[in-house]
């Protein structure tokens, strides 16, 4: 749906706002201030999606905020935020209220060196980044303001930054993840003035924190069509700032693949790297710098893994164990997810693994059973001695029974 003024206001009328948070902005309200929902919330009510939390703007200073309600936290005072503690039990909201801002310079290509509180709530959303996030509604006097034609780029479905893009980039070098990652979570084309000011500003982009851009990367990698940000993340020259540069062919197989794979960012990912293959350290690096969990950063190099390349081709089912198991059991289903050719191969491979041992520890027995039969000693050759049974049961995993692998051993 592409709303008019009157239609965003109706849709926005019938929202389920929190009761607690109309009653903060009708405290605000009563006390002489404007206080207005903004951000992504205001904008997936006019597009019908679900939508996070509401921010609240408000022309009431910090000071006068925190003065009006019993509990506050000053979450960060110093750039206008208060969140506000209001409401009972399960109906008891925590919001934060920014106080309308100007900005000054920009020194970490994060956040202003120094904030200027303002009255006005057009200023206020004249330093938002993309004109669909500068909406605003004023619950109580059921006012919904937009001054740069958001609408216009809902109904276009273009991405485009507010005012002067250039500025806007040289401010916040995340603006330019979060542009890619709204093209491909709203399914929007990037606005080619917007994309130029993208390109003109990586070097503001690479002093951002990288857990930051690891979020808005792996919100792009979730979408249904990751596509739409993939492309422009190429074009502007952010995708080899935040990966690795890669051929135009690879780069399109790439994307085109990405496409097909389940909507797990890490399985994406994965995918995206996987061109660099051959290079573990340059994929170590890359991954490291995105600053991922543990298990992350695991199944990544576990799906790169250089042994994985010949699962595509892949048919006979021993060959498909062994190569599994360079990987193991935990890894196998998104080896096979990643790397199976067609989905008729992916049914092999799992029929292939299916019950089979992919590590020594699911043999059906282990070191200490050798030990006590007397078929193996302590030391380097006891881990050679099960090495040699995994592969003989990989060939078939009928074998492995406690009696044939003692059998098989005894010779």
């Amino acid at each position: 749906m592409n709303p008019t003024p009157s239609q965003a206001a109706a849709l926005l009328r019938a929202a389920p706002i929190p009761a607690a948070l109309r009653e903060i902005a009708q405290i605000l309200h009563d006390a002489g201030h404007e206080a207005v929902l903004v951000g992504g919330a205001v904008r997936d009510v006019l597009l019908g999606r679900p939508h996070g939390d509401w921010d609240l703007a408000s022309s009431a200073t910090p000071d006068e905020v925190q003065q009006l309600f019993k509990k506050t936290i000053p979450t960060g005072v110093a750039h206008g935020t208060v969140t506000v503690v209001h409401g009972r039990g399960a109906a008891r909201v925590h919001a934060e209220v920014t106080t309308f801002r100007g900005e000054g310079r920009y020194e970490d290509g994060r956040r202003p060196a120094e904030v200027h509180f303002l009255r006005d709530l057009r200023e206020d959303l004249a330093r938002r980044d993309f004109t669909i996030n500068a909406f605003a509604w004023n619950p109580i006097r059921e006012v919904f303001t937009d001054c740069f034609d958001g609408l216009g780029d809902l109904a276009r479905g273009v991405v485009r930054a507010v005012g002067d893009p250039a500025q806007r980039f040289q401010e916040d070098g995340l603006r330019a993840m979060r542009a890619v990652r709204l093209c491909a979570v709203l399914e929007y084309r990037l606005d080619l003035d917007t994309a130029a000011a993208i390109r003109g500003a990586l070097d503001v982009l690479d002093k951002v924190s990288r857990e930051r851009v690891h979020v808005e990367l792996f919100k792009l990698l979730a979408a249904a069509r990751p596509i739409l940000g993939l492309l422009p993340m190429a074009e502007t020259g952010i995708w080899a700032r935040v990966l690795a540069p890669l051929t135009q062919e690879e780069l399109d197989a790439a994307i085109e693949h990405v496409e097909r794979l389940p909507r797990d960012p890490v399985i994406r990912l994965a995918r995206l790297l996987w061109p660099l293959h051959g290079d573990k350290g340059t994929i170590e690096k890359i991954v490291d710098g995105l600053k991922p969990s543990r298990d992350e950063r695991a199944r990544v190099l576990a799906l790169t893994n250089p042994a994985l390349a010949a699962l595509k081709q892949a048919r006979d089912p021993a060959q498909i164990r062994r190569i599994l198991a360079k990987v193991g059991r935990k890894y196998a289903a998104d080896a096979a997810a990643l790397h199976a050719g067609d989905w008729a191969q992916a049914v092999t491979i799992e029929e292939a693994i299916r019950g089979a041992p992919l590590a020594v520890g699911e043999l059906a027995i282990g070191g200490d059973a050798l030990l006590a039969a007397g078929l193996a000693t302590p030391g380097p050759q006891l881990g050679k001695t099960l090495a040699e049974l995994l592969e003989w049961v990989l060939e078939d995993p009928r074998r492995n029974t406690a009696e044939q692998l003692l059998a098989h051993l005894r010779g």
